[in-house]
């Protein structure tokens, strides 16, 4: 390095993307046969800089985001070879591709070396058991090679290749036949750098020091390749980070730290020595390459620069460079002078085959009608010709006076469709001649159409906001399946503070956390605001519903009545304008509270749930002043994760980049310094706090607190958050550890090292700015497998009610500028797949057996609690049914064109609950007829469907014995573990309106049994007492008792017919049932008139499954005896004759 020698030029390295924030380069290389400078990012673009100047000369995508950052460059004269984790590509130098390797084994690659065949073969190897020897011409793998370590750099010198590992040691291999012949020690922990020129080769990189802290070791080492024996190392005081041996001068090597000071040595004499600084400036070094002259040199550093060095009078990159190939110079346009005088023939036009439209003048320019829509097929078969022209019926698919719009221009082809809805689909019956995409194919297509989303300009139509829309026959109508083909269900969005569904879905893949929450619901805790119980209740059904759609309504709603979570601000309705990443972060710091609270509450004596979750930790605050030094409790539930500072980066000592495993250290042996009260000093004086780690739990959560730039970039880095990590305390030291440093720590077993699995991530979305942000959560589900032999990961993304699987890399990819990750759950390793199902065996079901206050437990005469000699077993058969009440209106919208669209439906509230004996001595008679107690505003009663009268719902002027929504809710719960089977009509609304999932094998439903599906018709219950068994209901109002009890009848009704004469004997009896319901309408004769506007609107708010009947119309005959199904007269000639029943 001669006296001249300085900085010539200095470039910012191109982003990867139009609008994406530059990335440091990963690699940098001088080409070996042109006078170009080669870089490669964490995003696999390659970009290359001709001379000195660094001008761009090219730029490609050689390798996908998911394959990883470019690790190595080797030169041939096809062109520039390049390698990323998981595959191996050739490129001309002006970017075009020649070949592009993978292969299933390509697992971790990390570096490369040309054979004894020289330029035209070379051995791929990395962090994994294999290597591969590929043939550049052919770009195949020839053969496939046993790795005796991991290898992490690679080098050609003298006859031998020399391979770095991961645990120091520096392997000498044979290129003839691919074995170790001799192993070297260079360093005890880590090779940084490494070089090999003739004979010699040298090394720098990390040991462990004092705190067990990876630490640059002082020294540059040196080995003879020749007699295969290390040589005298050469002191570098500040820690050598980078070395490059001179191409030309066979003993002379460069050395370089991360502060960027520059030492030119010679290895026979290490005393005299050339030292240069380079000017950096709140950065620091992160790569150092010499062109193949010797003349130059390529400095790479934090803040995405690339440096050259050199002498401006002498640089040059290679000694005989091959000239460069540039595209022509543009033809300038000729030189118009332009004036208001100069004619316009004077300017150049194309050619055209075709007269241009605009050759005519505006006054001949009219506009004329729209294209005549297409006369519809089903008309076209139909018309018929008369006099003046042809005539058909109307189909009716367009209102009066209201035509087809045939101006508006069609829609892409590749536009994300909507579902139908189910009634449409029934309706159309599946004839349509387009088939209905599917949402997995379409999010898939949309998503392979490009290489990776660090490209992406748009969100993914996957993590886009997702809508329930409502028809006519409300939120049932809606295809969730269309969103969700998995067994694992998601969550609605139409309820408040439903931003909350992410986090409540990572902690029901928690396994301990879901063991916990499911063994204290079945306790005999009955505290109204215990949002364990409501968790525990909410994983269940999750569970339960295998992929069917939930709600998280009572959750929510005991959640949104804790006054404290309003005054933190947690609450949608009471902080519209907070950001959503704030909110989540807080809600699972005030959920992890409560929920610990409320599991002490029925175990005060010791909390598994503490244990579960709490960091045992002690604070020791010092003064500045007078040193004094006090202790207290640091336990906390939440580590927020505290990101260095800018000017932290200037520390020459420290990594390049601060790993996952260094930031959570550093947040939860937090050390903070802030003014306090010193009882010393008796004033305030500036505090010191630090945390001594005394216990870490199974379960670690943990808030990202991303707040400034330097924190995106850092989750911006692929593969930046590990899916393991490693724990050790130690004498109140907490140590983390990821990747190999991790596997190093397993092998060595030296310590108790704890390993730790990513659950999942809470994420905030930005999808732009016609749309609202909003919160997915990407969760690993194989943990929570109860297969034990499940070991590979299984990512879901779950965006409320859309629920897809997605790749490793995909879940685990974050972008500053939409996707930023909120909360993270790590949980020990020894956890996965114990998932524990012994809480069915110890249900409290004290409840069912409990009498409830001074009044009156039913209105019911009988009445009859259950008696401790009523065992209840899987089977039991149970007739229910539930009255509700309005709590909230619907909220429409009345669009331009007068339709009518519901944005939010109707909120009902259970009222009252009726269960029945389906069996035994007493059949029939109810032991549970609960009436809810109800705070919230009722806005209507519905009195005349559910028999619910104003102050019936109030606890001071109710005459009923009101219990709470809880204890109403765990009494069916409780049956439903149990394994009652439940029996009504209607069931499935009813089951979703309280807020539980039943799975079909414990449901009968007198709907679906007496219904034929090709009617599309449903029956009510008072039109099928009346014609099957003969009784007159729900004359004056509905009561819940008498409904269960019809649906009871019917149900022994169709098991008597079904038993004694068959299935087909049943189906004859139900298409006799319904021609008898058209002969009267489907109506009672003699009903009352109901107004059917009212009628079907309060039908549609009770969520009930049957037909509204009809008001007054046409009069109907007498019912005569003997026309009744299953009544006294039954099998009577009559009966028989008008009805052809089969039934005797």
């Amino acid at each position: 390095m001669e006296a001249d020698w300085d900085e010539l030029s200095q470039i910012p390295l191109p982003p990867p993307g139009p609008h994406a924030l530059p990335t440091p380069a990963t690699v940098v290389a001088f080409d070996t046969h042109q006078d170009l400078v080669w870089a490669g990012n964490d995003f696999g673009r390659v970009c290359s800089f001709f001379g000195p100047e660094l001008q761009r000369y090219t730029s490609y995508k050689a390798h996908a985001a998911a394959d990883g950052g470019v690790k190595q460059f080797l030169f041939c004269d096809k062109g520039v070879l390049s390698l990323s984790v998981r595959s191996v590509h050739l490129a001309s130098r002006r970017g075009l591709t020649q070949w592009h390797l993978t292969h299933d084994e390509f697992k971790e690659l990390r570096c490369m070396s040309f054979t004894s065949k020289g330029v035209h073969e070379i051995l791929v190897a990395g962090c994994q058991n294999t290597m591969f020897r590929i043939d550049v011409e052919k770009g195949t793998i020839t053969e496939t090679l046993p790795a005796e370590s991991n290898y992490t750099l690679m080098k050609k010198g003298g006859q031998y290749i020399a391979a770095a590992t991961n645990s120091g040691q520096v392997h000498i291999i044979d290129p003839l036949n691919y074995k170790v012949i001799k192993t070297w020690q260079a360093h005890k922990e880590w090779i940084n750098d490494m070089d090999a020129k003739a004979d010699f080769l040298v090394t720098c990189g990390f040991s462990r020091r004092q705190l067990n802290n990876l630490v640059l070791d002082p020294f540059v080492y040196v080995y003879d390749l020749k007699l295969l024996v290390p040589l005298p190392p050469i002191p570098f005081h500040v820690g050598a980070a980078f070395v490059r041996m001179h191409p030309r001068m066979s003993t002379t090597s460069i050395v370089a730290s991360q502060s960027g000071q520059l030492q030119v040595v010679d290895l026979m004499n290490p005393n005299t020595a050339n030292v240069r600084q380079v000017n950096l400036f709140d950065s620091y070094l992160t790569q150092l390459e010499m062109a193949p002259s010797g003349e130059a040199i390529a400095l790479t550093d934090s803040l995405c620069s690339i440096r050259v060095w050199g002498s401006p009078t002498k640089i040059r990159f290679t000694d005989q460079a091959q000239p460069s190939e540039f595209p022509d110079h543009p033809i300038p346009a000729p030189k118009v002078d332009w004036s208001m005088e100069t004619p316009l023939s004077t300017v150049g036009m194309p050619y055209y085959r075709d007269t241009l439209l605009s050759v005519w003048p505006n006054h001949l320019v009219f506009e004329v009608g729209a294209p005549p829509p297409k006369v519809d097929a089903a008309v076209q078969a139909a018309m018929k010709r008369t006099d003046i022209g042809h005539w058909a019926p109307n189909i009716r698919k367009l209102r009066r006076n209201q035509v087809q719009e045939t101006r508006l221009p069609g829609k892409g082809a590749d536009a994300l469709m909507a579902p139908k809805f189910l009634s449409e689909k029934a309706r159309d019956g599946g004839v349509n001649s387009q088939p209905e995409r599917r949402m997995s194919e379409t999010l898939e297509a949309l998503t392979d159409m490009m290489l990776d989303g660090s490209t992406k300009k748009d969100v993914p139509v996957m993590y886009r906001n997702v809508e329930i829309k409502y028809s006519k026959f409300g939120v049932d109508d809606f295809d969730f399946k269309y969103y969700n083909k998995t067994e694992y269900s998601g969550l609605e969005t139409h309820i408040a503070n439903s931003y909350a569904n992410p986090l409540l879905q990572l902690l029901r893949f928690t396994p301990i956390i879901r063991n916990l929450a499911l063994h204290h619901a079945a306790t005999s805790c009955l505290f109204e605001n215990c949002l364990l119980c409501e968790l525990g209740f909410l994983i269940d059904m999750l569970e339960k519903a295998q992929g069917q759609n939930c709600q998280a309504t009572n959750f929510l709603k005991t959640f949104s009545g804790l006054s404290n979570a309003a005054s933190l601000g947690l609450v949608e309705e009471h902080s519209p304008n907070n950001a959503l990443t704030t909110m989540i972060q807080g809600l699972n710091r005030f959920l992890l509270d409560k929920l610990t609270a409320d599991f002490r509450q029925m175990s005060p004596g010791v909390s598994h749930l503490d244990h579960a979750l709490t960091t045992a930790a002690v604070a020791n605050i010092r003064c500045a002043q007078c040193n004094n030094e006090t202790r207290r409790p640091g336990a906390t539930y939440v580590h927020e994760l505290v990101y260095p500072p800018k000017n932290s980066m200037k520390n020459p000592m420290r990594a390049p980049r601060p790993t996952f495993s260094q930031i959570l250290k550093a947040s939860v042996e937090r050390q903070d310094q802030n003014r306090g009260w010193c009882d010393r000093c008796k004033r305030y004086q500036q505090l010191a706090a630090r945390k001594t780690i005394q216990n870490i739990p199974p379960i670690m959560m943990i808030n990202t607190a991303i707040l400034s730039h330097e924190a995106k970039q850092l989750w911006a880095t692929p593969g930046w958050l590990p899916e393991k990590i490693g724990i050790i305390v130690n004498t109140g030291q907490f140590y983390c550890y990821e990747g190999q440093d991790l596997e190093h720590h397993l092998k060595r077993n030296f310590y108790d090292i704890q390993v730790y699995d990513l659950i999942g991530v809470v994420a905030d979305i930005n999808s732009g700015e016609n749309q609202k942000s909003h919160l997915v959560s990407m969760i690993n589900v194989s943990p929570s497998s109860r297969e034990e032999n499940q070991t590979e990961s299984q990512w879901h993304l779950f965006n409320d009610f859309l629920v897809r699987p997605v790749a490793k890399e995909e879940a685990l990819r974050f972008e500053p500028n939409w996707k930023l990750p909120s909360v993270l759950t790590f949980e020990i390793a020894k956890a996965s797949h114990r998932i524990d199902d012994t809480w069915k065996d110890h249900l409290d079901t004290s409840l069912l057996y409990r009498q409830w206050g001074p009044a009156p437990e039913s209105d019911s005469t009988d009445y009859v609690p259950l008696s401790t000699s009523e065992h209840i077993k899987p089977g039991w058969p149970v007739a229910i049914d539930a009255e509700f009440v309005s709590l909230q209106r619907e909220e429409i919208e009345i669009s331009a064109s007068g339709q009518r669209e519901t944005i939010r439906p109707s909120r009902l509230g259970l009222a009252r609950v009726s269960v029945l004996r389906g069996d035994g001595a007493d059949e029939g008679k109810p032991f549970i007829d609960d009436y809810i107690a109800i705070t919230e505003p009722i806005v209507d009663y519905l009195t005349l469907f559910s028999g619910i009268s104003p102050g019936d719902l109030d606890r001071s002027t109710s005459k009923h014995a009101l219990v709470g929504l809880k204890v109403a809710y765990k009494k069916l719960w409780l049956l439903l573990n149990l394994g009652c089977v439940f029996i009504g009509h209607g069931l499935p609304k009813d089951f979703r309106t309280i807020n539980i999932h039943v799975p079909k094998g414990q449901v009968v439903d007198t709907v679906d049994l007496y219904y034929i599906p090709a009617r599309q018709r449903k029956l009510s219950l008072r039109f099928l007492a009346w014609i099957v068994l003969e009784e007159d209901i729900q004359t004056a109002t509905h009561d819940s008792v008498e409904d269960a009890r019809t649906a009871l009848k019917l149900w022994k009704h169709w098991a008597q017919v079904e038993e004694a004469e068959g299935r087909p004997v049943c189906d004859d009896m139900v298409r006799d049932i319904y021609k008898r319901g058209w002969e009267v309408g489907f109506k009672v004769p003699g009903a009352r008139a109901i107004n059917p506007a009212a009628a079907a609107a309060a039908a549609a708010a009770q969520g009930r499954g049957d037909t509204p009947e009809p008001g007054t119309g046409a009069s109907t005959p007498i019912r005569r005896p003997g026309t009744a199904f299953g009544g006294a007269n039954g099998s009577s000639g009559g009966g028989t004759a008008m009805f052809g029943s089969p039934m005797k």
